[in-house]
């Protein structure tokens, strides 16, 4: 091994941010601390309510306290099953100064995955709310309605309990390779140095507005609340009705002027390319999760800032702002380590690779994560030691994650060293979904891959092979709502096909690259719908834009929009293509309620009705003349 080359890696770190000892301060703590200085400022705002510090401060300390009678602390894991509200907030901070760690859970959650979680996570404990409590499953674990523990009025509460730099903070599970999910735990001074990095790389002061935007059981939560909270900032929450549609959503940041905002790179995509009014407050859109494909335009009144990490390394290892200029040699890039993590780029040895190879990344230092909950042989197959930093102890986390190193010192991703996929934010593994597959009664052997087919990124493909003469009695409704009650929604595939045989390389695995482009011949359809054709103008325009939306060669009159492979992210760029074309604003609802080309078609042609009908008689002419105009 070079040691010029380590050199070169190990400065990585320090071209952006010294390496230092991190102050450690826990989180309840911290907020304690602003609750103090700014009681009256907001600290989250729903959709439907607000907390202050101070109401933030008293009712989680009204919430640990009850925790601490029912025996948490230390590494006593508590399940958080809420919806997205300050009340979430409320649960996670008072499992944390009860001295507990918190496991969020997304409240979309099947039965059977939030079953084996809360098993596999051996909680005592199971926050929720008046919904949540509705689905939580039977169990060891006991249930807690926090509504109940908030409107009692009691006035015992308890002050944070300082935990110790290797207590365990959180928990957050991702897909496995097994065919279940894997609990992946990050202690408070993984947190706190997330946090330190952060508050001092993005100037975050009390006087920032800043959002939360992900699923509370996806990482980008945890980096989303606790950073802003931990700076005295206000932590809005976007209401769900403009989560997908970029142009709702740029008008509601704008609305609402905030500062700060972390948006997934697909929609973050579409609005580094959208026009912004002058008065934008925001000065920083944070990105990541998946390929950043685009440079932002000129003009933009924020900077934007692309991410990346793993779960494993605490939500985020590198950080960079992206010029608004474009370089047709690399994609952006995934920037540079954040203090006290290093980055190293290898060969399969391990041996650092020179600059410009590719190579698979490690990252070290203090974001490295404690490992897998109850699984300690691929714990000690992924957190490996440190055979580059000389310090006892040290250790780093193998991605399997592919990049490069650029001239500039800059990282640039590359994909991945195996069958994982990235896909709108959440990391997949496909074996997860095949086993799933695999259990249906009419289903031989299948496979997963995700293909970048639409215009709007990639979507998950499902290969199937029917058992011998069910093939006639497979739909793809079927398969979706048999998926649906066992894996999490970003985890069923768009699109479902039909294959007599599954593909193999030479050493008999699944030879991705050779399975069928989905078409018309070959995509599984809704309840065995005929592939009508389109009978009127309206139609012929709506089946053109959705085969081009979806990358398909042929779409019916009767196929289902979601069957196809379409999403909400699909879904909101048909509207926007619905009101280029017809001048119609629909909302995206529409999409929803009406799915077949038929439908939608029908939805669109009663409302031009009704809006010629509400017109003078010359509006009423020049209104029709544009119509036939639209549909010549």
């Amino acid at each position: 091994m070079s040691t010029s080359l380590l050199a070169r890696s190990s400065l990585h770190a320090e071209q952006q941010y010294s390496l230092q000892e991190v102050t450690f301060s826990s989180i309840p703590l911290l907020i304690e601390k602003r609750a103090a200085e700014y009681p009256q400022r907001s600290a989250v705002v729903g959709t439907s309510n607000t907390l202050t510090y101070a109401e933030l401060n008293l009712l989680s300390d009204r919430l640990a306290h009850l925790l601490r009678t029912l025996g948490v602390g230390p590494e006593v894991r508590i399940a958080v099953y809420m919806s997205r509200s300050p009340f979430a907030v409320v649960g996670a901070l008072g499992v944390l100064k009860a001295g507990g760690a918190y496991l969020p859970i997304d409240e979309k959650c099947p039965a059977e995955r939030l079953s084996y979680i809360l098993s596999d996570a051996e909680v005592p404990l199971v926050l929720t709310d008046l919904h949540g409590s509705k689905h939580v499953p039977e169990g060891s674990w006991r249930v807690c309605v926090v509504d109940d523990v908030l409107q009692s009025g009691s006035a015992e509460r308890s002050t944070a309990v300082a935990p110790k730099a290797d207590d365990l903070a959180y928990i957050i599970y991702t897909s496995g390779t097994t065919g279940n999910p894997k609990g992946v735990e990050i202690s408070h001074s993984n947190l706190a140095n997330l946090v330190q990095w952060h508050v001092e790389a993005f100037g975050v002061t009390p006087a920032d507005k800043t959002t939360q935007f992900a699923s509370l059981g996806f990482d980008a939560a945890v980096w989303e609340i606790w950073p802003n909270l931990a700076s005295g900032a206000t932590v809005y929450f976007v209401p769900d009705e403009v989560r997908t549609l970029p142009k709702l959503l740029r008008d509601w940041l704008v609305e609402q002027q905030i500062t700060i905002s972390f948006i997934p790179t697909a929609l973050a995509e579409q609005l580094v390319t959208s026009q912004w009014p002058l008065d934008t407050k925001l000065r920083l859109l944070l990105t990541g999760a998946d390929t950043l494909h685009y440079y932002p335009v000129s003009g933009l009144p924020f900077q934007l800032i692309n991410n990346y990490g793993p779960t494993e390394t605490t939500v985020v290892a590198t950080s960079t702002s992206v010029p608004k200029s474009i370089n047709d040699q690399y994609r952006p890039p995934i920037g540079r380590p954040i203090r006290n993590t290093q980055i190293y780029i290898c060969d399969e040895f391990p041996n650092l690779v020179p600059e410009g190879q590719v190579g698979e990344l490690y990252i070290g230092g203090a974001s490295v994560g404690r490992g897998y909950v109850n699984k300690p042989d691929l714990t000690a197959q992924k957190f490996l030691p440190d055979p580059f930093s000389g310090t006892t102890g040290a250790r780093v986390y193998r991605t399997g994650d592919l990049g490069r190193l650029l001239p500039d010192g800059q990282i640039s991703f590359l994909g991945r060293v195996d069958d994982q996929i990235k896909l709108r934010g959440y990391r997949i593994e496909p074996n997860e979904i095949v086993d799933v597959l695999n259990s249906h009664p009419m289903i031989e052997a299948s496979a997963v891959v995700a293909r970048e087919e639409g215009s709007s990124g990639g979507r998950l493909v499902a290969y199937v092979i029917p058992i011998v003469n069910s093939v006639s009695e497979i739909s793809v409704d079927e398969l979706r709502k048999y998926l649906s009650t066992r894996l999490p929604d970003y985890m069923v595939p768009a699109v479902f096909v039909s294959i007599a045989s599954l593909p193999v390389t030479l050493n008999g695995k699944v030879d991705r690259a050779a399975l069928p482009v989905p078409d018309g011949s070959n995509i599984l359809r809704d309840e065995l719908v005929v592939n009508a054709e389109p009978r009127s103008l309206i139609e012929q325009q709506l089946v053109a834009s959705i085969a081009e939306l979806l990358g398909l060669q042929e779409v019916g009159l009767h196929d289902n929009f979601f069957l196809i492979g379409g999403h909400s992210l699909f879904g909101a760029q048909l509207i926007a293509r619905i009101q280029d074309t017809f001048g119609l604003d629909l909302p995206l609802r529409s999409v929803f309620d009406s799915p077949t080309v038929a439908q939608l078609a029908q939805q669109i042609e009663t409302l031009m009705v009704k809006n010629i009908e509400s017109m003078s008689e010359d509006e009423a002419k020049r209104a029709l003349q544009q119509d036939n105009s639209i549909t010549s």
